[in-house]
């Protein structure tokens, strides 16, 4: 596990630079570096040795050096791969994953990553050809940042290395703003700044003679198959999670689990309890507030397996944690889950140094509850003349009720009900509608992204889906989008922000291929989500941890907006920095803090506005280069 840095060039990229970019990667390498330089490719990684923690090492090179890479994640099947390339008769020098990578271009060119099972960012430089390859994980797990500029291109795991250039420069892209507030974060192939972009999950980048291409590799089909009995498909399951499980259990490191007391993080423990030699290491993140905290379903878990079970209380973030996550994220990132996700890789990193998690059970297997929600509008017929009074009603209702209660989920019930049905996914997901960031803006900005609309992000999703009903492709759009874009974002960085590794099997891409094609039924029945996984793991955990109502991995926002974070949220969003920046109308500001302290539930919107206000003053009016002196490690 690594991060990656480098430039290529029609001239000759300067080593330096190179240097000075990978070391803005000091979370996600402590172990060891290395580079490459030659007349038109600069290439660098930092690496937390994982597997072949001896010799490792990288970049890697094939026989006679003229293919080189630089390489972040983790190959599951790099074993086979290997024989398999060795049989070929490639010779290689190191006994890790990444020398596969030079093996396997060599054998099947830019193919090769049909060949890969795992987590991976990686940089290829063939130097016969000039020719430079990126390439991006099937699902997101490891981000990949580039810029083309000139007769150059620059590319590096965070967007941190790629500003140690004096030569990109730091401006902010509307309209990535605008994505961002709709969303919480910068949805790719945007970057919070202008010019510069993530490569999609399942795509390739190809830089030749300053011309770069970028193209899908791969695409889920969620076409439906014909099914076995629900015994036979919930052994399969049970028989793919194992294996998926399995083969993320490797590791030179100290290994553990994050246990939220959900399903999915149980089901993981479950597969791994039976296959480790001994107690699997487990953690927990709990609250205060008991509306939040599920540390009594992860002890039953830990409990019936006999794990060493290790829990840490959040109370509150104190306000020496927020420019840490501003730091780490790189980008303006408002899911507020990233507290509690960087709190328990912290206390996890105390004693392991890999962490299997359960993320992706709830997109592979319909867990989400507004999956069954959406099901059930389908069947409601709407007249199109009451759909404007049922938008107002839904509305007011939301914003009032207390969170996480019945009465708030009725009111967005009956919102959603005011719209067509395809735009209900979209304003669901949503945490500024149109509207609101109308009222928002200040008349430049609202002229910068006129013609803009943040939905037909969803919408575009939505169309390419193979599924046959439309509950399959919201399922679809969540793996295209919301995974990759927030979920995999706020753990990674969590995770390689405290130098842990995560791995989780639900994205293993043999089990995500063979779940999207299961009928909608065996997701979802009757309201009941993750049908057909809570069948299967039946026989592994206690009944209360199957049969409880899914909570999420949420904080208490609303309450700490009012409470501890009320002060700081006042002044980061009301000083004269914020009201000067020309973005924001500071009295629409204003009123959005003054309705929240009244008892409207506005917490996620003034999150990620103080997301963005505090991005901005580290990143663009600091121009910092450096971690804040609190952030450990520095």
């Amino acid at each position: 596990m690594c991060g990656i840095a480098g430039v290529v060039s029609t001239g000759r990229p300067d080593p330096a630079l190179v240097r000075d970019m990978c070391d803005a990667l000091v979370h996600r390498g402590p172990d060891a570096e290395g580079y490459h330089d030659d007349a038109h490719a600069g290439l660098g990684m930092r690496r937390l040795a994982v597997v072949d923690v001896a010799g490792g090492t990288q970049p890697v090179y094939n026989e006679d050096r003229t293919v080189v890479a630089v390489y972040n994640g983790e190959l599951y099947n790099f074993p086979d791969l290997r024989r398999e390339l060795i049989a070929r008769g490639h010779r290689f020098t190191g006994e890790g994953d990444s020398e596969c990578l030079v093996h396997a271009y060599e054998e099947f060119g830019d193919d090769l990553v049909h060949r890969l099972r795992g987590m991976f960012a990686f940089a290829l430089w063939d130097t016969r050809r000039g020719r430079l390859l990126l390439a991006r994980d099937r699902v997101g797990k490891k981000p990949l940042y580039w810029r083309a500029g000139g007769a150059s291109l620059w590319f590096g795991s965070e967007l941190k290395s790629l500003l140690r250039d004096p030569a990109v420069p730091r401006e902010l892209d509307p309209v990535a703003l605008h994505h961002y507030l709709t969303y919480q974060y910068v949805p790719a192939p945007w970057s919070i700044y202008e010019g510069v972009r993530k490569l999609p999950p399942g795509h390739l980048l190809v830089w030749q003679d300053g011309v770069t291409e970028v193209r899908r590799y791969w695409r889920l089909d969620s076409a439906p198959r014909p099914a076995g009995t629900e015994a036979e498909e919930a052994e399969r399951l049970r028989e793919l999670l194992l294996e998926a499980t399995r083969v993320r259990m490797v590791s030179e490191r100290p290994l553990g689990a994050f246990l939220s007391g959900g399903l999915d993080s149980s089901a993981v423990v479950a597969a791994m309890a039976r296959q480790a030699s001994g107690p699997v290491k487990t953690f927990t993140i709990g609250f205060e507030d008991q509306a939040f905290d599920e540390r009594r379903y992860a002890r039953m878990v830990a409990e019936r397996y006999g794990t060493d079970h290790h829990e840490l209380v959040v109370s509150r973030p104190g306000t020496e944690l927020l420019p840490e996550l501003t730091w780490h994220y790189d980008e303006p990132f408002a899911d507020s889950s990233a507290i509690p996700s960087f709190c328990v890789a912290r206390l996890s990193r105390a004693h392991v140094v890999v962490a299997l998690n359960g993320d992706g059970g709830d997109e592979c297997l319909g867990g989400y509850r507004r999956y069954a929600a959406m099901a059930r509008l389908r069947r409601v017929p709407v007249p199109e003349a009451a759909r404007p009074w049922l938008r107002r009603l839904g509305v007011a209702v939301h914003s009032r009720a207390p969170a996480r209660s019945r009465l708030r989920d009725a009111g967005r019930v009956v919102e959603l009900l005011g719209l067509p049905p395809a735009l209900r996914y979209a304003r669901l997901m949503s945490c500024f509608g149109p509207a609101q960031k109308a009222a928002l803006y200040t008349d430049a900005l609202r002229e910068r992204v006129a013609g803009v609309d943040s939905y037909a992000l969803l919408e575009d999703a939505f169309a390419a889906s193979r599924a046959a009903t439309d509950v399959g492709r919201l399922i679809d759009v969540d793996i295209a989008t919301y995974l990759p874009g927030d979920l995999l974002v706020k753990m990674d960085i969590a995770t390689m922000g405290n130098s842990l590794e995560a791995r989780s099997p639900f994205l293993d891409h043999h089990l995500l291929e063979w779940a999207a094609r299961l009928p909608l039924e065996l997701k979802i029945r009757s309201g009941t989500t993750k049908y057909l996984l809570k069948r299967a793991v039946a026989p592994w955990l206690p009944a209360e941890v199957i049969d409880r109502r899914k909570a999420g991995f949420g904080v208490p926002l609303a309450r700490w907006l009012r409470g501890g974070l009320r002060e700081p949220a006042y002044d980061v969003l009301t000083d004269h920095t914020a009201r000067s920046r020309g973005l924001f109308r500071p009295a629409a500001v204003t009123r959005l803090l003054r309705a929240h302290d009244a008892g409207h539930d506005h917490a996620d919107r003034i999150w990620a506005l103080m997301q963005f206000e505090l991005w901005h003053r580290a990143f663009v009016d600091r121009r910092e280069s450096r971690a804040p002196a609190r952030v450990p490690g520095n």
